[in-house]
């Protein structure tokens, strides 16, 4: 049986289920606890589990991560859950330097089972230090795997498999939809990471993008449709390990793909999906691929240069007009 919930509601539940099925599991962040997190994902955990397992810290990301790698090493599987990954940049030491490199530094004797986790991207008129997206800056560092969610039934069932995974694994979310609401089953389920999901089936262009700009992809996908378009759309869920089958796959069927990434352009996710399709499908491509980013500059304050900034329906649309060499 499925029920709809909210984004947030399945991330505890997936939480709270874990936590429930193995007691080395806790959560630790700032605001976690006795103000049911920032976002509410933790609403009642406190109460269920107790201060022992649901934990608040100081506004000291380096600080609390760095126990959440220590305790990772000493057996317990720790989710760090950071307010936003921009206030994540103070504990890359330790993300980077430390929970990337254990298992290597080890030569295989200690893992690091831990998952941090929280909202990446932007949330309207938030401003610059609070609006970047670093699906790309973690996933170009060896040792880290890198999911990024877009709908409640994914969000779920990757982070159940994500707390079980051994590896460190940066966990992202949407501060924007936290609210959104989608089917997810009552029964137990687990989601394999590193496997694209195909959205929508398409015959003409590919869309592939990831996080809330699949959002952007479906509703251009709808639009394309009422032009005579097919567009195949898939969501990636997961940035490292990458399944460059699917998006290879469907390149091969429909011969034109258009990456929709929220990042900046410069090395960024889209940049790898294009590099990966012209290696593996270049023979397959009946035009050059297209990437539709965030501008290449600091997003700003104001709502009409925040709209500005932003992959839009619109640009989507022009981009596959472009690829499909419609005026």
């Amino acid at each position: 049986m499925a029920r709809e919930i909210a984004l947030r509601d399945a991330l505890r539940e997936a939480m709270s289920e874990e936590m429930r099925r193995d007691d080395s599991v806790f959560l630790m962040g700032e605001e976690v606890a006795e103000y049911n997190g920032a976002y509410k994902v933790s609403k009642g955990m406190l109460d269920e589990f107790g201060e022992r397992r649901v934990i608040d810290t100081p506004i000291a990301e380096l600080g609390f991560a760095g126990i959440g790698v220590g305790a990772a090493m000493n057996g317990l599987r720790p989710i760090i859950e950071f307010m936003t990954w921009n206030f994540a940049v103070l504990a890359f030491d330790q993300i980077v330097n430390n929970a990337a490199k254990t298992l290597s530094q080890s030569a295989g004797e200690f893992n690091c089972p831990i998952v941090f986790r929280g909202p990446s991207g932007a949330a309207g008129q938030l401003a610059q230090q609070h609006s970047q997206t670093f699906e790309s800056w973690l996933a170009n560092c060896p040792g880290l795997k890198v999911v990024s969610t877009s709908d409640p039934y994914d969000a779920k069932g990757l982070l159940k498999t994500a707390i079980r995974d051994d590896d460190p694994i940066c966990f992202m979310e949407s501060e924007i939809m936290y609210g959104y609401t989608g089917e997810v089953p009552e029964e137990e389920y687990l989601i394999p990471i590193g496997k694209a999901r195909v959205r929508r089936e398409g015959t003409d262009v590919t869309l592939v993008s990831y996080n809330k700009m699949i959002l952007v992809a479906e509703q251009a996908a709808e639009e394309l449709a009422k032009e005579g378009i097919s567009a195949e759309v898939i969501d990636l869920r997961t940035i490292r390990p990458m399944d460059h089958k699917t998006i290879v796959d469907s390149v091969k069927k429909t011969n034109r793909i258009v990456v929709i990434d929220e990042s900046w352009p410069f090395a960024g996710v889209s940049s790898e999906i294009t590099y990966v399709v012209q290696k593996q499908a270049f023979d397959y491509l009946d035009a050059p691929v297209i990437r539709v980013n965030a501008a290449d500059t600091s997003l700003p304050y104001a709502g009409t240069l925040v709209d500005a900034y932003m992959p839009n329906v619109k640009h989507v649309l022009d981009a596959v007009k472009q690829v499909m060499y419609v005026r």
